[in-house]
């Protein structure tokens, strides 16, 4: 069961939800950055790198028999604040292509650096498999 938490008079959050309560089998998703399946990299290009660490973490959530509409947080780390927000627009549709509209509370901090020196955007999740 996953219920979504949103007080009363606040206004609804845009692309994230303020809170999740959840039952069932928890599942972590390590950071997942853009790179593919052989830890290549094949853009620098941030919105690129961001669609394939989204599709990563559906992978790994795949292997838990879970999927996007299991997902309860996310953390994103991006290593540029301001190209995220120029680039919302351009982020939306990749994140929903990789997602759907499923929307879990969620936190984006700029890093100075990820470990990997070409990452761009690094994002894990935790989601619950209802029992």
């Amino acid at each position: 069961m996953i219920k979504f938490l949103q007080p009363p008079g606040w206004a609804p959050p845009k692309g994230y939800a303020n809170g999740v309560a959840a039952r069932g089998t928890m599942v972590f998703v390590g950071g997942q950055i853009g790179w593919n399946a052989q830890q290549q990299f094949e853009s620098d290009d941030f919105i690129e790198q961001t669609g394939l660490a989204l599709r990563n973490i559906v992978e790994v959530l795949r292997e838990a028999g879970a999927g996007p509409e299991h997902m309860v947080r996310m953390t994103w780390y991006v290593t540029d604040r301001d190209e995220y927000n120029r680039r919302l627009s351009e982020l939306g549709p990749v994140y929903r292509d990789a997602m759907g509209r499923n929307f879990p509370a969620m936190t984006c901090v700029q890093v100075a650096a990820l470990v990997e020196a070409r990452a761009k955007v690094e994002i894990e999740v935790t989601a619950v498999v209802p029992d």
